[in-house]
């Protein structure tokens, strides 16, 4: 199962899906209030929708793939419920409760007032150029990633009502699935210091740091993480 970043759709992991194995049983989705799937139902949490999800489709256990704020659904999940996971893929993961550096936070306003004032546009346009997508903008992929942005409508920096929930920091400890955690050592700081936390604390988590890659390898470099998710799978 995947799951895929802020502002994203289950069509982001297209370009990584072409380089699985074509037997591989797989399902993408959209999280709640991105790509196809409403906002509906008030405070809610990611980790519960996908419990709902593979509840409903009667799937005792998975092995599961976040991007970004996937990851962190992906990794809630699986502290939650490591008995439906098998196998655990990290993507450049976000985690839930993460204290961000100052930096991200005066960034993170600056779009959500552009967005709050009804200026859509001007917060597209500074997400675009935020640092989280340096590395891709070099890319043949950065069209992609650019109609991606224009293409969500921004809700989520007007209001976003996800429940509070308690740092995953501080239980990173409990993660003994077995894990492989990719990165890209152009990721921003905030970042490169989750993979870090989840490196040193989880017990059997399996690093590899990606020299001259950024945050989204699921398009940077998708044939050559969808290598090593196979490898890690098997």
């Amino acid at each position: 199962m995947l799951a895929h970043g802020f502002g994203g759709s289950r069509r982001d992991w297209d370009q990584l899906v072409a380089g699985l194995a074509p037997d591989r049983p797989l399902i993408t989705y959209d999280q709640r209030g991105f790509g196809a799937s409403e906002a509906a139902g008030g405070p809610y949490s990611h980790a519960d929708d996908l419990l709902a999800l593979i509840d409903a489709l009667d799937i005792a256990e998975a092995d599961l793939c976040g991007m970004s704020l996937g990851g962190a659904t992906a990794l809630n999940f699986a502290l939650d419920h490591p008995r439906r996971i098998r196998r655990l893929v990290l993507v450049s993961p976000l985690m839930v409760g993460w204290a961000w550096t100052s930096e991200w936070i005066e960034r993170w306003k600056a779009i959500g007032r552009a967005a709050r004032a009804g200026d859509m546009q001007r917060a597209r346009d500074l997400w675009w150029s935020h640092p989280l997508f340096d590395a891709l903008r070099d890319t043949s992929a950065a069209a992609v990633m650019r109609a991606s942005i224009e293409a969500f409508h921004g809700r989520q920096w007007v209001l976003d009502e996800q429940h509070p929930a308690l740092p995953d920091s501080e239980r990173l400890g409990e993660l003994s699935i077995p894990t492989l955690l990719l990165t890209g050592a152009r990721d921003t700081a905030d970042f490169r210091m989750i993979g870090d936390a989840i490196a040193a604390m989880g017990q059997d988590v399996t690093r590899i740091d990606h020299e001259g890659a950024g945050h989204m390898l699921n398009l940077e470099i998708p044939e050559v993480i969808a290598r090593e998710i196979e490898r890690f799978l098997i």
